[in-house]
């Protein structure tokens, strides 16, 4: 027994990827939450996140309360702005009801008036169609003031609504399966962008980066329900240049903020 340990410290790992890389290390995860979520029946504190994200490889996040969507825009805007205020690892996202536009306003200029450079759009929560009169107002506002979408929802419905209107958008919920008809928009709008979240086909993050542009692409993880591990491991062991793999990891999202 005390041999078989002796040459168990000695071997080489099986597996390469439990070394940590530098491929591995992200500038800027899109998708943070924190706070409850009914789906996940638990409520994850802004400390249990921040230990999560001081494991991973993720340096950078940008993130936002969910008490914003699932309950009161205005005060959840206030209590992302105040809890984040110190952390410097996180960036404030801001949200609107998109149920409730005849507020948007007034919460899109507390937002713009704090900084906010994101807006988080929870229409799958909140029922909102993209045909429907208030979240095109809600949009509208939104790119008025030259805000960054952070969307959920299947981008094949909500991305026709949002063409032809200069917006940068990055949509959170792209699974691999409908990367086709993301990529055919993406062809014409350079401001679509999708996260690396549920790219999870074998040659997903590829088709994008070859097809489209790296720009097209940025790391997000809907952390803390779900791992981050899968993510930045599909994009370490992803066959694009490290040129591509660092816009994806952390240029995309810098250039948003400049």
């Amino acid at each position: 027994m005390s041999t078989s340990t002796a040459v168990d410290r000695d071997r080489t790992p099986a597996y390469d990827w439990l070394t940590p890389s530098p491929r591995e290390q992200i500038g800027w995860d899109v998708d943070v939450l924190y706070g409850p979520w009914p789906r996940h029946h638990r409520d994850v504190t802004l400390a249990e996140v921040r230990r999560r994200l001081d494991r991973s490889p993720v340096c950078g996040a940008l993130a936002l309360s969910t008490r914003g969507p699932l309950f009161d825009d205005r005060a959840g805007n206030e209590e992302t702005l105040r809890d984040l205020a110190d952390c410097p690892e996180l960036l404030p996202v801001g949200t609107v009801d998109v149920r409730d536009a005849m507020t948007a306003e007034d919460r899109l200029d507390e937002l713009a008036a704090a900084g906010v450079r994101f807006l988080r759009l929870f229409t799958v929560e909140q029922a909102a169609d993209p045909g429907f009169p208030g979240y095109r107002r809600v949009v509208g506002l939104a790119l008025e003031r030259g805000m960054v979408l952070l969307h959920d929802g299947d981008p094949r419905r909500y991305g026709p609504a949002l063409m032809d209107r200069g917006a940068d958008v990055v949509f959170l919920d792209l699974h691999a399966y409908l990367l086709a008809d993301f990529l055919l928009m993406a062809r014409e709008e350079p401001g679509f962008r999708v996260t690396t979240r549920m790219l999870s086909g074998p040659d997903s993050v590829e088709r994008v980066v070859h097809s489209v542009g790296a720009r097209h692409l940025v790391f997000g993880s809907r952390t803390p329900f779900m791992d981050i591990s899968p993510a930045t491991l599909r994009l370490r062991y992803a066959d694009i240049s490290d040129d591509e793999r660092d816009a994806v990891a952390t240029g995309n999202i810098e250039e948003l903020l400049s």
